[in-house]
């Protein structure tokens, strides 16, 4: 089964629905995502033989936490981004959206680099450090009407470093599974969990910068 195919069929199951255009836009990603992993470690999912679990995660879960985008929302940050989910998904969605994507290590930002450029992404930038150093450019601080993190340990310490990029009043979008626990922090209050897919036990949790 190739990728649009599958990707239709697991869009369907999820009660999600894809333009055509969007269709090719996501495979574009998928397949660009399967060549670079034969040589650089994007993923540990199993792309290369386009299974369900990968189509899920990579594609799907990103394509519904993205109807959860405040319709004001203009700049969102994606912390850790590694082969670009659920960045990519996310921008291909909602294309007003800029988009910066942090990535510390130099194979996977020049990955994302070319998936940029390979998928025309309008006011899509990669930035090749960890996120921790943006915390000294002024210019970043009270910019993003969202932030996304997914696969990244989120202690009080983290939380508390990248609530620094929101807007008062932005969002937190954790990609979490079931029994996750997310720690208290006093300037995100918890605003919503939605439910993503129940076969993976995906939730996003969104939190909201309160100060």
């Amino acid at each position: 089964m190739q990728v649009r195919e599958r990707l239709a069929r697991r869009a369907a199951k999820a009660g999600l629905s894809l333009s055509q255009s969007k269709l090719t836009e996501l495979e574009a990603y998928f397949e660009l995502l399967r060549k670079w992993n034969q040589r650089v470690a994007l993923t540990a999912l199993p792309v290369e033989r386009i299974g369900d679990e990968a189509v899920d995660r990579l594609l799907i879960e990103p394509c519904l936490a993205s109807r959860h985008l405040p319709d004001t929302a203009s700049i969102a940050i994606d912390v850790g981004s590694g082969g670009g989910s659920p960045a990519i998904p996310m921008k291909i969605m909602v294309p007003r959206i800029s988009m910066l994507m942090v990535e510390s290590k130099a194979r996977k930002s020049a990955f994302l680099r070319e998936a940029v450029r390979h998928l025309g992404l309008a006011d899509t930038h990669v930035e090749s450090v960890r996120f921790e150093e943006l915390l000294v450019r002024p210019e970043l601080h009270d910019l993003a009407d969202v932030v996304t993190l997914r696969a990244v340990r989120t202690s009080p310490k983290t939380l508390t470093a990248l609530q620094s990029f929101l807007k008062p009043g932005g969002s937190l979008f954790l990609f979490t599974t079931s029994g996750s626990h997310i720690p208290p922090t006093p300037q995100l209050s918890h605003l919503a969990s939605h439910a993503l897919l129940s076969s993976l036990g995906s939730h996003l949790e969104i939190l909201r910068r309160v100060a």
